[in-house]
């Protein structure tokens, strides 16, 4: 008899958390409209963003980019 509890939690294959993160920057990536350069210096100019937090989001998002194979 199947563990519904056990399924519900992926049936104990979970995702790394490199990958979960590289699957949502894809499918973000293909929703994204706009110039995502001009979003960050909004974000960055209206206090949104701090230069710390966009330099941590700037380091993974080059581990991203790299784990995604550069595309």
């Amino acid at each position: 008899m199947a563990n519904n509890l056990f399924n519900a939690m992926g049936g104990g294959m979970q995702m790394n958390p490199l990958a979960q993160i590289a699957q949502q920057a894809r499918q973000f990536r293909q929703s994204f409209t706009g110039n995502p350069r001009q979003e960050v210096e909004r974000l960055l100019q209206s206090g949104q963003m701090s230069q710390a937090d966009f330099n941590r989001f700037s380091q993974i998002a080059q581990q991203v980019v790299q784990f995604m194979g550069d595309n």
